[in-house]
């Protein structure tokens, strides 16, 4: 009985405790636990599912992935979709199956993450439109958040137009298009432009297919540059070049034109290909050409503005849009080249000549000098010829000096005509730049504009009292200055050089006579013309052995004694004379036209 006991209890269904007995066949029972397991679904912990939203509200989304309970995700993580309803569809990841509250924990920013570069080079592959929230601001640009992953939008890819503040777009959900991925560093850059861009080129291609040469449309300046304006056509942009701008000289187009302000323009030219069309503004007004008063002539005197200055010359603006050269010859009568900015600067109101005028070709050429009288005009009566000026030397040439006698009026002395007595290689040796010299006038030549001028005629020709001094055979104490293989330069009184040949440099004692020695020196030769005298020291070494040679054949008395003294009161009065000349100013020109006269007055006095 204890084994049956024992049996009975083994049996025992101890699910039937406590509960109403249901009778249930094995097929009924295994029917509702299919039934049972199918409301559920299996899952685990960090996994990606996709569950449908069943709640909503301004917290939380409720969302429903089959599981015995629902799982509840934060709002903000559906930021970038504010479309989300009620019944959508959304992938979740699985943090947990149930937390300390029993509670279903999912995840969406991360679901997000999972997939995300996967998506996103899915997007780029296939040139897909998606979704971003625009987080922030940042350098350059805005971030945004595509698929869980911070992308750069470049301020140049927010729109076809420049943007010049960002923060508009900050906190908003727009359209992008991913154009481009770096996945070595995991960054991604995309494009809200791109989108507009192809809706304008269906645009571009219907209104550039609509263009003609010459049509007026109306526009909106969209973005100013220093060396244009870009108008927008309504989707196509058009850019007036500078120079379109104004006939007037313009330095910047902000001077005529402001962002977003509205204007007609004319096309002044466009490519199909290149879709880039010219546009013009000045075209809509006459050219000021055509409005300059038919009563301006050459010769008349006109006002304007400097608005351009250059090497060669300045601009003048005498009306907007009609300008006129000054070329910088016209701007004085010195025959001195010059530049345009020592006469004129921009901005100087000035007034000019009309020299040449040319309305077909629309040039005008101006002077200034002009309005001063021209001082070659009475030349001859301010500088007529043997009048005695001051100038100005202003620049040297190898034959001569040029100088300046006033502001227009030029002249040149030739090397020739610089110095009586010395011998000038180079006009440099003579004077400076800038130095004012004195000067005689010597020739004019008005219809050439030439005036000669010289310094030596200043004074009277040394050469006339040195040809009796430097008479052949006089001896006169000299410097040698310079020495070469044909000779030495030797310095004479009055500042007179003479040459001695080589061979006339030997003295007495044997060699020649060296740099600097200061000896006697026989006059040999004399030339008034070519203004040249040629000097020896042999010979005066050869004439007192001579004479030497005569004092020691003897004093036998009578004709010869006379002989001998007459010879020695000759040798102190040749004395006398060089010791004179020794003591006179080697400059003192004066001194040799007393001694002229002097000279001339006891010729006349032995003459009676």
């Amino acid at each position: 009985m204890a084994e049956n006991q024992t049996a009975a209890v083994e049996n025992f269904d101890w699910n039937a405790i406590g509960k109403k007995q249901d009778l249930y066949s094995k097929d009924e029972i295994a029917r509702l636990e299919s039934l049972y397991d199918q409301t559920f679904r299996s899952i685990n912990d960090h996994e990606l599912v996709e569950g449908t939203v069943v709640a909503k509200n301004n917290k939380e989304v409720v969302v429903n992935i089959g599981f015995k309970s629902d799982g509840v995700v934060p709002l903000s993580e559906f930021r970038y979709n504010l479309d989300l309803k009620v019944g959508d569809k959304v992938e979740v990841y699985i943090e947990s199956q149930e937390d300390k509250a029993g509670q279903l924990v999912l995840s969406h920013k991360k679901a997000r993450a999972m997939k995300s570069w996967e998506r996103v080079n899915s997007a780029l592959a296939g040139d897909e439109v998606i979704k971003g929230y625009v987080k922030c601001r940042t350098k350059g640009g805005l971030i945004v958040d595509v698929f869980g992953i911070e992308a750069f939008l470049p301020g140049s890819q927010i729109d076809v137009k420049p943007i010049r503040d960002y923060d508009i777009y900050v906190g908003k959900t727009m359209e992008f298009k991913v154009v481009k991925i770096n996945n070595e560093f995991k960054n991604v850059v995309v494009s809200h432009k791109a989108l507009i861009e192809e809706e304008l080129e269906a645009q571009k291609r219907e209104i550039i297919s609509k263009l003609e040469k010459g049509q007026v449309l109306e526009g909106t300046v969209k973005n100013i540059t220093s060396y244009g304006v870009f108008i927008d056509l309504g989707g196509v942009d058009g850019l007036i070049h500078i120079t379109d701008l104004s006939w007037g000289r313009i330095s910047h187009p902000e001077e005529i034109v402001k962002l977003d302000q509205k204007l007609n323009v004319v096309i002044l030219d466009f490519d199909d290909q290149k879709k880039r069309i010219a546009l013009g503004l000045k075209q809509l007004t006459s050219h000021p050409w055509d409005s300059l008063s038919a009563e301006i002539k050459v010769g008349d005197k006109i006002k304007g503005r400097v608005v351009v200055i250059a090497d060669y010359g300045a601009f003048v603006e005498v009306a907007t849009g009609v300008e006129g050269l000054i070329h910088v010859s016209e701007m004085s009568w010195s025959q001195h080249l010059r530049s345009a900015q020592d006469f004129l600067k921009v901005g100087d109101e000035v007034e000019a000549v009309v020299l040449t005028l040319d309305r077909e070709e629309r040039k005008m050429s101006l002077g200034i000098k002009q309005l001063t009288p021209d001082p070659w005009a009475n030349i001859l009566d301010k500088y007529p010829k043997g009048s005695r000026h001051t100038a100005t030397v202003r620049n040297f040439t190898n034959y001569g000096i040029f100088v300046e006698l006033e502001e227009g009026i030029d002249g040149l002395i030739h090397i020739s005509d610089l110095s009586w007595s010395k011998k000038i290689k180079h006009p440099s040796e003579f004077t400076k730049v800038g130095e004012k010299i004195d000067v005689v006038v010597l020739d004019v030549d008005v219809e050439n504009r030439r005036v000669s001028l010289g310094h030596k005629q200043l004074e009277e020709n040394p050469w006339d009292v040195f040809e009796t001094i430097f008479t052949l055979g006089s001896v006169h104490r000299g410097t040698i200055i310079s020495v070469s293989d044909k000779g030495g330069v030797v310095s004479l009184p009055y500042g007179v050089e003479g040459f001695c040949p080589k061979k006339h440099l030997m003295k007495a004692e044997g060699g020649d006579a060296a740099l600097d020695e200061n000896i006697d020196f026989k006059v040999i030769e004399f030339s008034k013309d070519a203004k040249k005298i040629i000097v020896s020291h042999r010979n005066t070494v050869e004439a007192i052995a001579i004479e030497e040679k005569e004092a020691r054949g003897g004093s036998g008395g009578g004709k010869k004694d006379k002989g001998n003294a007459a010879s020695k009161e000759t040798k102190d009065a040749v004395k006398k004379v060089k010791d004179n000349l020794e003591k006179t100013t080697l400059g003192d020109i004066s001194a040799l036209s007393d001694l002229k006269s002097e000279m001339e007055k006891s010729e006349g006095k032995s003459k009676e």
